[in-house]
């Protein structure tokens, strides 16, 4: 074989390779070390990452896979088969969903979170209450079809009566861009890209050296309702039990506060 052929040959095996196993390298064998997906909105990033290195010292040799966007685009990836074993949803609607459509079991809420408004160092001069938000001259906000736009939507309604009828559409004059996710929304405004957005309390928590945050009115805040379940065709279904069991424990329970969710005390814990 010239050498030409013999580069041509490794090029091959590499891009095969990468492929199969997301790397150039050799594949590991099935089963080796017990692999755990879990699929989570991003508002859940730090939390869950925390979560997932508490579960695999639990269990030896285990590892978990995290797989974080918008709760809407890891629906549609479980719905055309990605091996999701753990889905965590920040919304009802979309695990409500997937449980019609029988790609999920018993889903449970297992924290809830409230929405804030996230300013900039540069605009924090004009908003310093939540009243005052129509006066950033540039707001972000949540696509409509993500859970924080919605969460975001019923927000501003409700603001309406105590605001002015014309609130929400004040506020929306100033919006500039919707994005697929809270943490998204959060970026711009910790960039000075915007003046303020509206994003959950954990992720404005988790960047409160870079934002100023402003509370919203207990009266018309929403508070956004986290579901979890292990999907119906989940490769290592007792691991994604046994994760969800995690999140149910005083342990997970801790975490989960100590990240400024809250509990779902008084809430119905089935999702379905």
């Amino acid at each position: 074989m010239s050498l030409r052929s013999a580069r041509r040959a490794l090029l091959l095996c590499c891009f095969v390779t990468l492929a199969a196993s997301g790397g150039c390298g050799t594949k590991p064998k099935a089963g080796a070390h017990p692999e755990l997906t879990v699929f989570a909105a991003a508002s859940l990033r730090e939390v869950f990452t925390a979560l997932a290195r508490r579960f695999e010292a639990l269990r030896p040799g285990t590892h978990v896979v995290l797989s974080f966007a918008g709760s809407q685009t890891l629906r549609s990836q479980i719905e055309h088969g990605a091996p999701a074993d753990v889905f965590a949803s920040a919304d009802e609607r979309h695990m409500t969903a997937l449980a019609a459509e029988g790609h999920v079991t018993a889903p449970k809420f297992f924290a809830q979170n409230e929405l804030v408004v996230a300013v900039s160092r540069a605009g924090a001069s004009s908003v310093r209450e939540f009243r005052q938000l129509p006066d950033a001259t540039r707001i972000v906000l949540g696509a409509p079809e993500v859970p924080v736009g919605e969460y975001t939507r019923r927000a501003l309604e409700q603001a309406n009566a105590d605001l002015g009828a014309d609130f929400q559409a004040r506020v929306e004059a100033h919006v500039v861009s919707r994005e697929p996710d809270a943490r998204q929304v959060l970026a711009k405004v910790a960039l000075g890209e915007v003046d303020a957005g509206i994003v959950y309390r954990t992720d404005a928590l988790a960047a409160k050296d870079k934002v100023v945050i402003v509370p919203m009115p207990a009266a018309y805040n929403v508070l956004a309702k986290y579901p979890v379940a292990v999907t119906t065709h989940a490769p290592r279904a007792e691991l994604g039990r046994a994760f969800v069991e995690l999140l149910f424990s005083p342990e997970g329970a801790r975490v989960l506060a100590e990240s400024g969710f809250l509990p779902v005390t008084g809430a119905k814990a089935d999702a379905r």
